[in-house]
């Protein structure tokens, strides 16, 4: 058994590639051990600016013999059958045997493939690994470039080390031989370095100031960040993802602190933070007070004579430059009022189809105050939500955020304080983005809820209008995050909204309902699939929205939510579980006899009309003579259990609907639980379909009712199981 290390090294790989890039280049590496029944076993990938490493430890020294067996046509086949089985096994026709299959002469290919050298197996490997490795970008190089058949690799490919243990495996790559010698830093290392296998690799380029151990480099800059930044008093602001560029951009890294002046702090701190991660790659501080300091930390890839001193200074000096654009851009963005700024919103179009922002601003602004003064969002002033959502798209159209897009909102709540609005429209415009993914922030405060909501409301129903939606994994005007957004705000603050009103009131047209029942469908969607990942199953959203009437009439999102929810933990009780098991049971009954009865109606504790729901006129006629019928009075004393179940029903039936119509779907649940034992009693006891006609009727008529009941609280023939 034998250590292989592969080494591939070339020009500057940018650091967003080289996470994929390691991954890819273990696929490919198992891709061509699989394929040649090598196990690859524990397989370690490093990866710096400059090179692409793999070590794949006790790989065998050969493959083994083979014998493989291919069945054929049987004998007798027209020709191009046998010559088309002669050619995909790689044999000739004098090569086949002839055996007895079934009573039938049938062709075998036998192959017998002998073993081969691990050492020649990886020889071919490795130019297939290279040809075939997958980057976003890449490029050809030199004479060959002219040809599109050549080689395209991220940079220019310049060396390749191949040992398998201590021997070289001989290959070519695009005018690049394999061998067992590399290159060290650029600046601290000239010369040629000789690896004499697997486990010398890692020390020998250490000595050569080369960590290839991309974590150990993540680790060096984490600590080493934090540890500058606490000698000078001041707290490193943490940042995961800049610890992994700047891993990624040095191969010896060397944090360093140093200084900007004082007077860029006049600049919103989220404004330099961004400058300087961005655009230079800087870490920033906070002081002890936790506000950001006039600090920042590089990242450098050398190990200076001085300390650094030079390179700090030409990164401040590179800084400098930045932030003084930053404080002009904030400077002439306060010149003009935000009211003022938001006049340019008439020269952006929003979408073709649904006008410009200042379109989109207009109708944000009426559905917000809508929202406010129907109640929807409570506890907001309507006059502060409609001025701060005609603010919120402002800053747009400043110079700040046309050079830093991330900032939207922010800035704009930064330009309305400095203006001296108030706070409260301050904050919706900074906030009315969010949330904008798993995560965020969740806004509670009422102005910028009623922005937030109206905001993504206003994406949503804009799009549906125009039937610009969502396709499989497509969704590029993010309509699934704006519903997730929405369904999160209303969570969080208990909101209650009829989308079909929703619509009216923001088209300004009654017939719009259907549009907001449309949108409403699509959040439901969005909600079972919240739901499901804690646990709450598909169908008792559907058992929840289908309630009464087919469908949710009003798209109240909230309601089927509560009663999905309740649904859930009550379906999870044991009470739930066999109430559920004598609904299907009674439901079963009743559609094996096909019953019609007196009872068989869900009770009518709405203000709707059931008439409403039936569209034949003899059936109308049909439902309104069981609606006002008097019970069915029984011609017979009724056994104890079936006695039991009317007590039940008399008794739960107006708990259950009253709990019902004041939403309070846990204590519905709750009352459902008392049939539990009656209906297991009346099964247990009870002959339905007695062989007395009025017995059997009444009893039928009993189930029904019973039926009727728990379909009060929810669709439960939507239930499975």
């Amino acid at each position: 058994m034998s250590d292989f290390l592969l080494e591939l090294r070339s020009e500057e790989i940018p650091a967003r590639m080289q996470a994929g890039a390691r991954a890819e280049f273990e696929k490919l590496f198992r891709r061509e051990m699989d394929a040649a029944g090598v196990s690859a076993g524990d397989i370690t990938v490093w990866s710096t600016p400059r090179r692409l490493a793999l070590i794949a430890r006790g790989l065998p020294e050969a493959t083994e013999a083979v014998s493989e067996e291919l069945k054929g046509p049987p004998v007798g086949a027209p020709d191009q059958a046998l010559d088309g089985f002669c050619r995909k096994a790689g044999v000739e026709k004098g090569d086949l045997e002839v055996r007895d299959v079934k009573g039938r002469d049938t062709y075998f290919a036998v192959k017998n493939i002998p073993g081969r050298a691990t050492k020649d197996l990886l020889a071919s490997a490795i130019p297939a690994i290279v040809r075939d490795f997958s980057w976003p970008k890449s490029m050809r190089w030199g004479a060959a470039s002219i040809s599109t058949e050549s080689l395209r690799w991220v940079r220019p490919l310049s060396g390749i080390v191949a040992l398998l243990g201590t021997e070289i495996v001989e290959c070519e790559v695009h005018g690049v031989t394999s061998g067992a010698v590399t290159l060290g830093h650029r600046f601290h290392h000239s010369g040629d370095i000789t690896i004499g296998g697997a486990d010398d690799y890692a020390m020998k380029l250490r000595a050569a100031h080369v960590i290839v151990d991309h974590e150990e480099r993540q680790d060096l800059i984490r600590t080493g960040a934090a540890q500058v930044a606490s000698e000078a008093g001041l707290k490193l602001v943490e940042d995961e993802g800049l610890v992994i560029e700047n891993a990624g951009l040095t191969e010896w890294p060397i944090p360093l602190l140093g200084r900007f002046e004082e007077d860029f702090l006049e600049v919103p701190p989220e404004t330099i933070q961004l400058t300087a991660r961005v655009n230079q790659k800087y870490f920033v501080c906070e002081d002890a007070q936790g506000k950001l300091a006039n600090a920042f930390i590089c990242t450098a890839n050398i190990e200076a004579e001085d300390g650094g001193a030079a390179i700090v200074d030409g990164n401040r000096k590179v800084l400098a430059a930045r932030l003084s654009d930053a404080r002009f851009f904030w400077d002439v963005d306060r010149k003009k009022t935000l009211a003022e700024h938001a006049d340019g919103l008439s020269r952006i179009t929003f979408h073709e189809k649904l006008g410009t922002v200042a379109d989109k601003v207009e109708r944000v602004a009426k559905l917000a105050r809508w929202l406010v003064e129907q109640g929807v969002v409570k506890g907001a002033d309507a006059d502060m939500a409609e001025q701060a959502a005609r603010l919120a798209k402002a800053d747009l159209v400043t110079e700040m955020v046309g050079e830093f897009p991330e900032l939207q909102g922010l800035m704009g709540g930064y330009y309305a304080r400095a203006e001296g609005l108030p706070d409260e429209v301050a904050d919706a415009i900074r906030d009315h983005y969010k949330p904008v993914g798993q995560g965020d922030e969740v806004p509670n405060a009422p102005v910028t809820v009623a922005v937030s909501l109206a905001d993504k409301l206003d994406n949503l129903l804009s799009f549906f209008r125009v039937d610009l939606l969502p396709t499989g994994s497509k969704d590029p005007f993010a309509l699934r995050r704006a519903a997730l957004g929405y369904l999160q705000i209303a969570q969080k603050n208990g909101l209650k909204a009829e989308f079909s009103s929703v619509a009216r009131a923001w088209s300004g047209d009654d017939s719009e309902g259907s549009l907001g029942l449309r949108v409403a469908d699509f959040l439901f969607q969005r909600l079972a699939v919240q739901l499901r990942d804690e646990g709450v199953r598909y169908d008792f959203i559907e058992a929840s929205r289908s309630w009464r009437t087919g469908s949710d009439t009003d798209g109240r999102v909230d309601r089927v939510e509560a009663r999905a929810r309740a649904l859930a933990a009550f379906l999870g009780a044991e009470d739930g579980a066999n109430l559920l098991a004598g609904y299907k049971r009674a439901a079963n009954i009743l559609k094996k006899e096909g019953w019609q009865g007196g009872a068989d109606l869900e009770p009518h504790t709405g203000e709707e009309d059931p008439l409403a729901l039936v569209d034949d006129p003899d059936m109308r006629a049909v439902v309104d003579a069981q609606l006002h019928a008097p019970a069915r009075a029984l011609s017979y004393t009724p056994e104890k259990a079936e006695q039991g179940l009317i007590d039940a029903l008399d008794e739960t039936e107006p708990k259950a609907a009253a709990a019902v119509e004041e939403e309070r779907f846990a204590d519905a649940m709750a009352a459902l639980a008392s049939l539990r034992a009656p209906i297991d009693a009346f099964f247990e006891e009870v002959t339905v379909n007695d062989e007395d006609p009025d017995k059997r009727a009444a009893r039928l008529d009993l189930l029904a009712r019973f039926r009727a009941a728990v379909n009060n609280v929810a669709d439960f023939s939507k239930i499975e199981g």
